[in-house]
Formats: C-alpha cells, sequence, structure tokens
C-alpha cells in the first residue's frame, strides 16, 4: 500500500484545511445553532472544487483521485461536520452514482453545476418504514410512456431541502423486492415534487436533512439511472463510496476533538502543573492517538481500494465497510474522552467540543449503522450473499 501523498494531494489538503480555518470556523458554531443552510460557504468550496474532487474536468470538477478527495474532507470534517455531510453527500453519494451508471447526457446536464456548487446534489433510499432493509420500500414509479410516474415519501434526506437534483430509488416492480428496485435523477422544480418537514436534528445541524414527498411526479425516461430493476445494485455501489467518505468524515471529527484536548491539555492548570502531567489524562491522550491514526490507515486503504477499482471494476465493500465502522467509532471515543478532558468546559457551548460530540454520533448510523457495517463484513468474509 503506497501511503506517499504527491504534491497535488498536498496542495488541495492544504487548501481545505485553509478554507476550513478561516472561513467554516467563524460560522459554525451560527449554523450549528439556527439549522440554516450554509449556502455561500457551500459556494465557495465549489469554487475551489471541493464539491466535485473526484469529478472529470470536462464535467465542471477537478479530475483527481480518491486519496485527494478524503484528504480535503478529512480537513473539512476537523473545524465542522455539517459541512463536511454537505461536501460528502455531493460528492460521494450524488457525483459518484451518475459517474459510474449516467449516461453521457445525463453526465453533462447533471454534474457540472453540482461539481462547481452552484447546486446542491442529495441522494434518497430511505424511507419511513424502509431503512437498511431496502427491498420493502413502499414508495413507486410506474412507467407511462415516456415517462414514469413517480409516488411515495422518502425520508432523511440529507441536503434534501437545498437539492436541485437528486439521485433517488423508487420500487418499479414490487413483486421483486430490492431487484425491483430503480434509480432516477430527479429534479426538485417539477411538478408533483414537495420537500416535507425539515428534522430537528442532535448533530450535523447545518446540513439539512428532510422528507421528500412525490405526488403524481412524471419523471422523464431519459432521467432513469441505470436500468429497471439496477436500482439496489446502483444504490449499494454508490453506498461503498459513501462509506470511504463517512471514514474520512469520521477521521476529522475526531482529530478535531484530539487536538483541542491536547490544546486544553497543556494550558488547563489542576494540582500544581497543566492537567496533562496527569496520567489519566495522559491515557485518554495516547488511547485516541492510537484510534486516529488506526483509522486514517484504514481510510487510506479503502481510498487506494476505490481508485484501483476504477481501473479494475473490483468492488471494495469490505475495505469501506472496515474503514467507516472503525473510523465512525474512534470518532465517537474521541468525542467523549474531550468531552471529560475539557469537563464543565466540554459541556458548554462556549467551546466546539459539545459540537464534535453530537456530530460524532451519526457517522455510527447513517450510510449503514455499526450493527449492519458488521453484518456487511462477516458476510464477505463467510462468501455469503
Amino acid at each position: 500500500m503506497d501511503l506517499q501523498l504527491t504534491e497535488e494531494h498536498k496542495m488541495i489538503r492544504d487548501a481545505a484545511r485553509d478554507f476550513a480555518q478561516k472561513e467554516i470556523a467563524k460560522v459554525a458554531a451560527h449554523f450549528d445553532e439556527t439549522g440554516e443552510f450554509p449556502y455561500e460557504t457551500i459556494n465557495k468550496m465549489g469554487q475551489l472544487g471541493f464539491m466535485g474532487i473526484e469529478v472529470p474536468e470536462e464535467y465542471g470538477g477537478v479530475g483527481m483521485d480518491t486519496v485527494a478527495y478524503v484528504l480535503a474532507l478529512e480537513e473539512i470534517n476537523k473545524v465542522d461536520a455539517a459541512h463536511g455531510t454537505i461536501m460528502s453527500v455531493n460528492n460521494s453519494l450524488y457525483c459518484h452514482g451518475i459517474l459510474k451508471f449516467g449516461t453521457e447526457e445525463q453526465k453533462q446536464k447533471y454534474l457540472a453545476p453540482i461539481a462547481g456548487g452552484e447546486k446542491v446534489g442529495a441522494y434518497s433510499l430511505t424511507e419511513p418504514m424502509s431503512g437498511s432493509d431496502a427491498g420493502t420500500m413502499r414508495s413507486r414509479a410506474v412507467r407511462d410512456g415516456d415517462e414514469y410516474i413517480i409516488n411515495g415519501t422518502k425520508s432523511w434526506v440529507s441536503s434534501g431541502p437545498a437539492a436541485s437534483y437528486i439521485v433517488t430509488f423508487v420500487m418499479t416492480d414490487p413483486e421483486a423486492g430490492h431487484r425491483g428496485i430503480t434509480a432516477f435523477i430527479v429534479e426538485t422544480d417539477k411538478p408533483g415534487f414537495h420537500t416535507g418537514r425539515k428534522e430537528d436534528k442532535l448533530g450535523i445541524r447545518a446540513s439539512a436533512t428532510c422528507e421528500l414527498h412525490f405526488e403524481d411526479y412524471r419523471c422523464p425516461v431519459e432521467n432513469r439511472l441505470g436500468e429497471e430493476g439496477q436500482g439496489f445494485k446502483i444504490a449499494m455501489t454508490v453506498l461503498d463510496a459513501g462509506r470511504v467518505g463517512i471514514a474520512a468524515q469520521a477521521l476529522g471529527i475526531a482529530e478535531g476533538a484530539y487536538e483541542a484536548s491536547l490544546e486544553y491539555a497543556r494550558e488547563r492548570q489542576a494540582f500544581g502543573g497543566p492537567i496533562g502531567q496527569l496520567q489519566g489524562i495522559q491515557w485518554k491522550i495516547a488511547d485516541m492517538k492510537c484510534r486516529i491514526e488506526a483509522s486514517r490507515l484504514l481510510m487510506y486503504q479503502a481510498a487506494l481500494a476505490k481508485n484501483a477499482s476504477k481501473e479494475t471494476g473490483a468492488r471494495y465493500t469490505t475495505e469501506a465497510s472496515i474503514a467507516k465502522l472503525y473510523a465512525s467509532e474512534a470518532a465517537m471515543f474521541c468525542a467523549h474522552q474531550a468531552v471529560q478532558i475539557h469537563a464543565g468546559m466540554g459541556y458548554s457551548k462556549e467551546l466546539p467540543i459539545e459540537r464534535f460530540f453530537r456530530d460524532a454520533k451519526i457517522t455510527e448510523i447513517y450510510e449503514g449503522t455499526s450493527e449492519i457495517q458488521r453484518l456487511v463484513i462477516a458476510r464477505n468474509e463467510l462468501g455469503l450473499r
């Protein structure tokens, strides 16, 4: 496994770090408190290339690889996971699926404005009664000539209230179970589409999450992504990419909590010196550092596997699930330890520590819970399908 970073990798990492520290840090608390969508900073991120890192230049992106993507995503999440979530959804869940399964016409029309940050993309698989078991979804799409008529409700759609285009998964053949799911690129300004209630979440509050409602929404056949019945395969393939991104997000959250804890342990005085001299604090620092570095290696391994898949077509499901599982649990551990190290100040909104703690939790849940990741890893290792 070659872990040598190119100069281009270092440049985009440093650019993301600089932007996060100068532009996002000063507004993160405000957007967390209000739950408003940070349109201005997201647009700036698009102008810098962060919203379409792996999208080729001919479709409005910067044409870099997965390592570049996770490096930039990690730096954004060190400062604010809500901005990181919007960036991750745009890159991993929206752009990746269209790049891999879309027609040339779809790529030309639906990638450039999203990759450039002019508009926002989203991904919708979950429904009120259909989560990890996608085969139970109740939304329906019925072919009517050159259109599909879509009816139903989707839920927990990250970036949903702000999205112009959404890769949406709907049942076209209910009798076929998960083999009856089809993917569509939905334009949100068309009749029959409207957003439902916006979720009031524990963390990543500025990323904006909502329900979607379809009432006789007419979707042109040319907006179908892939073939009928190919939706489940597309959804799972896209989630592999998404899980690599969540590993990077979780690593960034862990690092943000860790770096704040290091600084506090050096400065906070107790019992005649800085609390970093106390063994109890030192053990927390050591445990956090070990989990962070292990997460980093697993993230790189998954990113390199995704890079290789572009040439070989091989799946990287196991690598992505391992990275996502370990890094998300490391993020939760590190955020918890950071609160303990900061004590009362860790519980106060005066510092971002409590936000790291709230934001870390979602990484163990979305794009496949920790329980689902363990199931995926074990079934792959056992050769079960």
